[in-house]
């Protein structure tokens, strides 16, 4: 069974997002609006693409280290932010049961269909535990986050990276100011490496990457009753050195006018011109840590796989 935190917010909050990305010279979208149910599908292909590391480097990690994370953290709760569907999180699930401590999992997500999905595949596996799925948007809802005792919240898959750094510190202080002293707080982030390896992982040969982000133009005609042609736009990736960070844009191939009926906007493209639809930061550990303490948390251990492509950072308040 599924809460959600606001019924109206989201629809609200789209239209918000949509008038005010686009009426910038620099046209934004946000990233959270990929993820329907297509979308979510679409990102599921990614992380099984050979140029697409994170995905398969968090979970070595996880394996390989769940069972240390879980007698480090002692959690009766298991919270996990941007949840979709859970899959590497079941190796963290396993780990806390296996350590006789676990008692809860809530899995908070934007999607309501993949969370119905997660949490009943996950209450299925774990039949011994209270599973509940909250629907909401980890940048405005953290305060109705659950408190339980023992908590720890988990962050994965280097979804960190899509906030710029007032963004991320803003969530890493509304993470500690729920926080028991008894706490944690889990964070995956992808860590610098080339920029080859990088521009590979975010425009794939096969395309899938360029399919997600066109797809984020679908919603808003499903949603907004926007009169975007997906075809008319193509998929750009662009490492920006100076934030550290890949950005994901759609660039407008020709000249055109897309008209936005729930806003009565239209918005003109020039032939070239960019929409950025998402920034995925690349990190390392003493900027992390930087970050964190900078929001009262205090960096406790720190994993990586072999090639140390990927990152979790554990930490308790400080």
């Amino acid at each position: 069974m599924l809460t959600r935190l606001a019924e109206d917010d989201a629809a609200r909050t789209l239209a918000e997002d949509v008038r005010i990305g686009l009426a910038g010279e620099q046209k934004t979208l946000p990233s959270k609006y990929f993820y329907d149910a297509v979308g979510s599908d679409l990102f599921d292909r990614i992380t099984r693409l050979p140029e697409y590391y994170p995905t398969r480097a968090e979970r070595s990690i996880l394996e390989a280290n769940a069972t240390e994370i879980a007698a480090a953290a002692r959690a009766e709760t298991l919270v996990e932010l941007g949840s979709g569907t859970s899959e590497k999180t079941r190796l963290l699930l396993s780990a806390l049961r296996d350590a006789g401590t676990l008692r809860r999992f809530v899995a908070f997500d934007v999607d309501p269909e993949v969370l119905t999905y997660a949490t009943m595949a996950i209450g299925a596996e774990f039949a011994a535990i209270e599973v509940k799925g909250l629907v909401g948007d980890f940048e405005q809802h953290l305060d109705r986050l659950p408190n339980y005792p023992g908590r720890m919240v988990a962050f994965l898959g280097s979804t960190i990276g899509n906030l710029d750094r007032s963004g991320r510190s803003h969530l890493f202080r509304g993470v500690r100011a729920t926080m028991a002293q008894d706490g944690t707080f889990l964070l995956g982030v992808d860590l610098v490496k080339s920029v080859d390896r990088l521009h590979a992982a975010y425009d794939d040969a096969a395309g899938v990457t360029a399919d997600f982000n066109r797809n984020v133009l679908a919603v808003l005609n499903r949603e907004l009753g926007a009169t975007f042609d997906l075809a008319a736009f193509e998929h750009v990736a662009v490492w920006n050195a100076d934030e550290s960070w890949i950005e994901m844009r759609l660039r407008s191939t020709r000249r055109q006018c897309v008209h936005i009926t729930t806003l009565g906007m239209d918005v003109p493209f020039e032939a070239g011109e960019e929409i950025r639809t998402e920034i995925s930061a690349k990190f390392t550990r003493p900027g992390v840590e930087d970050e964190l303490a900078a929001a009262g948390l205090r960096p406790a251990a720190w994993w990586t796989d072999d090639a140390a492509d990927f990152a979790l950072s554990l930490s308790v308040p400080g």
